[in-house]
C-alpha cells in the first residue's frame, strides 16, 4: 500500500502497533488500516488521538475490511470506540483505482481542514493585533493630550491643539495606510508619525535622512514599527518627559547594492531598564522588521535612552532609486 500511494506521489509511512503512537504524532493526513491490525491496544491508541485532536481536526481513517469478516460488527465496534470520527470503509479486495482515488480524497478534505486552521490562526493573530493596535491608539490620545495640557494657556487653546494632534494622528491612516499610490517616501511616513507629538515652533524630534521611496507594503511595516517606538517613547521614554528628545536618522550606502540604515535614539527621558518580558509590540517589530529587511534588528535598552538600529538592502523596501540629497 505504501508503495502504491508513493508512485503516485502520495508520501507514506508505515507502522506497527508499537509504533503506531510515534505515527500519529506527526497528524497525518490519512490514516489507512487493516481491520485484523486493530487489535485493543491500537484502537486504543487511536482513540487518544482522536480525543485529543484539535477542533479544526478530523482525521479520516481508511478501514480495509476483509470479504469474509464480520463488517456491520467491526463498523459498530470501531464506532464505539471512536465516537465521530470520520471512518471509510473498503471491502477487500479492493481495486488499487478506486483505492488511490477515496484516499486522495480524503486528503483533500483534510487539506480543507488545514485551511481552517490557519484561517483560524490568522484570524486569532489578527483579533489580538487589532486589539493591541486600539490600545496602543488610546495611550497615544492620552500621551497626547497630556502633552498638550503641559503647554496649554487656556482651555480654547488647549482644545484647538489637542484636536490638530489628533488630526495629525489620523494622517497617519490617510498617507501610509489608505495611500493611493504605490511608493511613498520615508519623511512622510516619519512626518505623519510623529506630527501629533511636536508642538508648534518647537520639537524634540529631529528627523533626518536622505529622500528614499519605499513601497506601499514597507511604508506600511515601518509606520506601524515607528508608531511602536513612538508610543514606547510616550510612555515610558524621550516623549514621557519635557525636556526628552528623540533622533530618527537613515542613511543610504550608494554600492553596488544599495544598502538601507536605520537609527532610533532617545534621550532625556528617565532611565531605561529592560524588561522582564518581551511585549506583543516588540515581539510584532522584530518579525515584521526581520521579514522586510532580511535582518533582525538591534534594539539596546542603554540607562540613557532606548537605541535601536535596523539594515538591509534597499531593494527590499522598494525598487525606485535613492536620491543622496539630505532631508531635514
Amino acid at each position: 500500500m505504501a508503495s502504491l500511494l508513493q508512485e503516485r506521489g502520495v508520501q507514506a509511512k508505515t507502522a506497527n502497533t508499537a509504533d503506531l503512537e510515534n505515527l500519529l504524532t506527526d497528524s497525518p493526513g490519512v490514516l489507512v488500516v487493516t481491520h485484523e491490525a486493530l487489535d485493543p491496544t491500537a484502537i486504543a491508541t487511536i482513540a487518544r488521538f482522536l480525543q485529543h485532536q484539535p477542533n479544526w481536526s478530523e482525521i479520516p481513517i481508511v478501514v480495509l475490511l476483509d470479504r469474509a469478516a464480520s463488517q456491520s460488527r467491526i463498523q459498530t465496534a470501531l464506532s464505539a470506540a471512536w465516537p465521530r470520527s470520520r471512518q471509510i470503509f473498503y471491502q477487500r479486495p479492493v481495486a488499487a483505482l478506486e483505492l488511490i482515488s477515496g484516499i486522495q480524497s480524503a486528503l483533500l478534505t483534510r487539506a480543507r481542514q488545514r485551511d481552517v486552521r490557519d484561517y483560524l490562526e490568522r484570524e486569532t493573530e489578527l483579533r489580538l493585533e487589532l486589539n493591541h493596535r486600539v490600545k496602543n491608539i488610546l495611550a497615544s490620545v492620552v500621551s497626547i493630550f497630556e502633552m498638550t495640557r503641559r503647554g496649554a494657556t487656556s482651555a480654547d487653546g488647549l482644545a484647538e491643539d489637542f484636536k490638530g494632534r489628533l488630526r495629525a494622528l489620523s494622517n497617519v491612516h490617510s498617507a501610509v495606510f489608505a495611500a493611493g499610490g504605490e511608493t511613498v517616501p520615508l519623511m512622510d511616513v516619519a512626518n505623519a508619525i510623529f506630527a501629533p507629538y511636536r508642538s508648534e515652533g518647537q520639537s524634540g524630534i529631529i528627523i533626518e535622512g536622505p529622500e528614499v521611496l519605499l513601497s506601499r507594503e514597507a511604508g506600511t511595516t515601518l509606520a506601524l514599527c515607528l508608531h511602536e517606538l513612538a508610543t514606547n517613547a510616550i510612555k515610558y521614554g524621550g516623549l514621557s518627559q519635557p525636556e526628552g528628545r528623540i533622533r530618527l536618522e537613515w542613511k543610504v550606502a550608494l554600492s553596488s547594492e544599495p544598502t538601507l540604515t536605520l537609527r532610533w535614539t532617545e534621550s532625556g527621558g528617565p532611565p531605561v531598564v529592560e524588561p522582564s518580558r518581551v511585549g506583543y509590540g516588540t515581539r510584532y517589530m522584530r518579525a515584521a522588521l526581520t521579514s522586510l529587511f532580511g535582518e533582525p534588528p538591534d534594539l539596546i535598552f542603554a540607562p540613557d535612552g532606548l537605541r535601536f538600529s535596523i539594515r538591509g538592502l534597499l531593494s527590499h523596501l522598494s525598487s525606485e532609486p535613492a536620491s543622496s540629497a539630505p532631508m531635514r
